[in-house]
């Protein structure tokens, strides 16, 4: 990568799986959803199986995403024409006798409802590629916590916001973690991964003190080990043992990014818990469900007005170089650089420390 490369202005690696809707929109009603300047349609058929077609039907181009459903077959609003989800047209309503079925077919892609989410494979080859898993999603002793991020930003923004460790005075009373220090940078061709020891202000050993997420004068401060990891196209973060959080990313357009940030709360440490029935652990986990809604949406939109500002600079007066001296956003850049290019990464460290 060199010094006058511009990671704003790069597209995405489409040869990857990315989440563009949570299992809960998508019902048997089409769902439009965008993926790096793809409109696709989202829908189930009769047994609940979900499809994704590009969202165009091919008669007058409108979107199949304004039609309905019927008996499994996607029907677009203007003329009544019905696809199945092969992308295939089944049924024109005026076809005369003597006419056939245009043999016109619609894009199909590849989509998967895995932890919650709707996964979907844009690219050619999808042998190589593996949906990351979740498995906190539906462990009974993990409760989760969802923030929608849709942003006016490259993604690249948004994934060095995550990345960067450095920025909780931004957050003050949200912040969970504080007094950051990298100790170690891992970094490979599809990912880059960083080390820190932080003070933590959460700790979630006893029944009472999940209060911490609501009670800030509770909170007391200890040290803990934070990992960030950016696995390309997604993020992974852990604070000790007690969090883990999830973002995944689904990318719209040069300007525009969309992402799922998803918090885990562990209640491991509760050994009496585990000895519960297991219906009412699930009946626990799904009341706890959102806990820390109220802190993962501040924490979400304090950091949409930063790194939609920086997009805004970017755009109307690209500033000089930029005095960078986190070595891990320097890492994701080349990061960025190497999947979306397919350029070797320049200046590539196995592991490096400081």
């Amino acid at each position: 990568m060199t010094a006058n490369s511009d990671i704003r202005q790069l597209g995405i690696n489409l040869n990857h799986w990315y989440v563009v809707a949570q299992s809960s929109e998508v019902t048997d009603q089409p769902l439009n959803v965008n993926l790096w300047n793809q409109s696709i349609v989202l829908f189930r058929d009769c047994l609940g199986t979900v499809h994704g077609l590009e969202d165009r039907c091919p008669h007058r181009h409108v979107r199949l995403s304004h039609g309905i459903v019927i008996q499994g077959n996607l029907e677009c609003a203007y003329h009544g024409w019905q696809f199945n989800g092969n992308g295939q047209c089944v049924q024109v309503p005026y076809l005369a006798e003597n006419q056939r079925l245009p043999t016109c077919q619609l894009r199909r892609y590849l989509v998967q409802e895995q932890d919650g989410f709707i996964w979907l494979f844009p690219g050619k080859d999808s042998t190589q590629a593996q949906i990351p898993e979740i498995p906190e999603w539906t462990h009974l002793n993990y409760i989760a916590t969802v923030s929608v991020i849709h942003c006016q930003t490259h993604y690249s923004f948004l994934i060095e916001n995550l990345m960067d460790m450095y920025h909780g005075h931004l957050h003050q009373d949200l912040q969970a973690w504080t007094d950051a220090r990298l100790e170690k940078i891992q970094e490979n061709q599809g990912q880059v991964e960083a080390d820190y020891q932080a003070q933590s202000y959460y700790k979630i050993d006893k029944i009472w003190s999940v209060s911490q997420l609501f009670i800030p004068a509770l909170r007391r401060l200890h040290p803990e080990r934070l990992r960030v990891s950016y696995v390309y196209p997604h993020w992974i973060s852990s604070l000790g043992k007690d969090f883990k959080i999830y973002c995944l990313f689904c990318p719209i357009n040069l300007t525009e990014t969309r992402a799922y940030l998803i918090h885990f709360t562990s209640l491991e440490s509760f050994w009496r818990l585990h000895k519960l029935p297991v219906k009412f652990r699930q009946w626990l986990k799904h009341r706890l469900f959102g806990a820390a809604q109220n802190l993962l949406d501040g924490l979400v939109k304090q950091d949409i007005v930063m790194i939609e500002e920086e997009q805004q600079i970017h755009l109307n007066c690209p500033p000089p170089k930029s005095h960078e001296l986190n070595p891990v956003i320097t890492a994701v850049q080349r990061l960025i650089w190497h999947q979306a290019t397919g350029n070797p990464m320049s200046d590539l460290n196995s592991e490096s420390t400081n």
